[in-house]
């Protein structure tokens, strides 16, 4: 019997994911010019209105508003008919310094034995499903609104698009987890009101499926090109036009979307949200080695699926516990729990060396607050960053992003394996 699952994507102009980009750009602005700052800041937005707070320990300081609106400007939220943007909504700036209660627990004299900035327990998950080792319900849902933004942003077709819109997939599976095709395609888009509803809809309906999911399609691998069909079922805007969108729809809060943000809803999920938090919060640290971790597993042949969890206390260096499920589809002839000390003897799990090793004190986080953390593609960019503090500076700065979705620990794993 065969079996189907579904995932969720929201674009970047979704409410939560303005605010996941607001406290991610500033998170990057602090550490562009400290990177030892230690930051958690949580971004609200409704309609005209933007509230940021949170505490920081830094010797640098930000220019919150400009940061704010330059984000939610490049979203594409730059008109009034909006109720929603950067020029013209409020900020309210609520930020005060960390706890030394949190701090004394964190920095430690030898920083190599930096304790976690949190408890909890974090996942990493990876299986074949895609060439990123990403599920498929949820990779599909993420192109489907990244090709809807840039459709909007070029302006040629779909000329009605509003920055809102929201995606979900449903894929066949084989008992033995293997894609058998796409079942289902849910679009919700925001946009103008351009015509009576009936032949509005159906216009939006029928470029959906005759503009946008081609354009999805042919960015994707044979085989997975393979998995459309032509009854695919289509829900279209399902609940009707959809005019008013965007944080004057909804309020939006940072940390709301953190299935979006991992894996859709396979493997499992610790609770702690990523944006806003710099890398000695192990609830975005950890997060990300623990997928570096179960992606590179796969690769290198350990297991065509599996799950990592690491957990952690407060003010303690080496986590309390390592976990590993491979989901009965290990393909080698060790346990699962033999499999996780073997990680243990692969990779330094202390805070301190997780920052080191995915190079996590730059400012690389705007880049993972919308379209998912996991599954993106590893790259070096140059970033310019500037301060009207201390005297005008600009920064430019070399960095490179998703280092945890490198595959260089493959040669090492297949080593320690025996593979």
């Amino acid at each position: 019997m065969s079996y189907l699952f579904t995932s969720e994507s929201v674009s970047e102009g979704h409410p939560d994911k303005v605010c996941d980009q607001i406290s991610d750009a500033l998170l990057d602005q602090f550490l562009a010019f400290d990177p030892e700052s230690k930051v958690a800041i949580e971004t609200l937005v409704t309609t005209g209105q933007v509230v940021v707070a949170g505490e920081v320990k830094s010797t640098t300081y930000v220019d919150v508003l400009e940061v704010t609106r330059d984000v939610i400007n490049k979203i594409g939220y730059t008109k009034a008919a909006y109720r929603f943007d950067g020029d013209s909504c409020g900020v309210l700036v609520a930020i005060h310094e960390q706890s030394p209660d949190i701090n004394r627990g964190v920095d430690k004299a030898d920083k190599n034995e930096q304790g976690a900035g949190d408890q909890g327990m974090m996942f990493g998950y990876a299986c074949k499903d895609t060439d990123d080792y990403m599920p498929l319900s949820l990779e599909l849902s993420h192109r489907i609104l990244m090709e809807l933004a840039d459709i909007r942003r070029e302006g040629q077709t779909m000329v009605y698009l509003r920055p809102d819109s929201k995606s979900q997939v449903t894929v066949e599976y084989s008992d033995e987890n293997i894609p058998l095709k796409v079942h289902t395609i849910v679009v919700s888009t925001q946009h103008d009101e351009f015509d009576a509803d009936e032949p509005m809809l159906e216009k939006i309906r029928q470029d959906v499926v005759n503009i946008l999911i081609p354009r999805v399609k042919a960015k994707l691998p044979k085989r997975i090109q393979a998995l459309f069909s032509d009854d695919i079922i289509y829900h279209v805007n399902p609940t009707g036009k959809f005019v008013i969108g965007g944080p004057h729809g909804d309020t939006g809060v940072t940390g709301r979307k953190i299935i979006v943000d991992t894996y859709g809803g396979r493997g499992a999920h610790g609770g702690g949200a990523f944006s806003g938090k710099d890398p000695s919060k192990v609830d975005r640290s950890a997060a990300y080695a623990a997928r570096h971790i179960a992606k590179n597993l796969v690769a290198a042949g350990v297991a065509d699926e599996i799950l990592v969890q690491l957990a952690y206390a407060i003010g303690v260096a080496q986590p309390v516990g390592v976990f590993v499920n491979t989901y009965n589809r290990r393909n080698v002839s060790l346990t699962d729990d033999e499999i996780a000390e073997k990680i243990r003897s692969i990779f330094d799990l202390r805070p301190a060396a997780i920052e080191a090793r995915l190079k996590l004190r730059n400012p690389i986080y705007l880049e993972t607050a919308s379209y998912g953390h996991m599954g993106r593609t590893p790259a070096v960019v140059q970033k310019t960053f500037e301060t009207p503090y201390n005297g005008f500076r600009i920064i430019d700065k070399e960095v490179e992003l998703f280092t945890w979705e490198k595959l260089d620990y493959v040669s090492r794993i297949k080593e320690v394996f025996g593979i």
